[in-house]
């Protein structure tokens, strides 16, 4: 389950930012952010940290996906804008 947790985060993030990013995990349950590089080297993005914070870190990390507003959203805004001016 807590590992099920911080990968979901990295797809997330992969998703975004169409990256091969990973993660590390040491013996006493610290994670750490990679990016693999040329001719398989990674680089570490991040120093190991544990899993709700690194959860966190990762869901902050790169692009953002941006907040999706329906229709009647934004008619509601328009609609509190007018009464606020008049």
């Amino acid at each position: 389950m807590r590992s099920t947790k911080v990968s979901a985060a990295i797809e997330r993030l992969k998703k975004r930012s169409n990256e091969p990013y990973s993660m590390g995990m040491s013996g006493n349950g610290l994670f750490w952010l990679s990016l693999s590089g040329e001719m398989g080297a990674s680089t570490k993005l991040c120093e190991p940290m544990g899993i709700d914070e690194f959860v966190t870190f990762v869901n902050a990390y790169g692009p953002q996906t941006p907040k999706r507003v329906s229709k009647l959203e934004v008619e509601f805004s328009k609609q509190l804008l007018r009464k606020v001016v008049d």
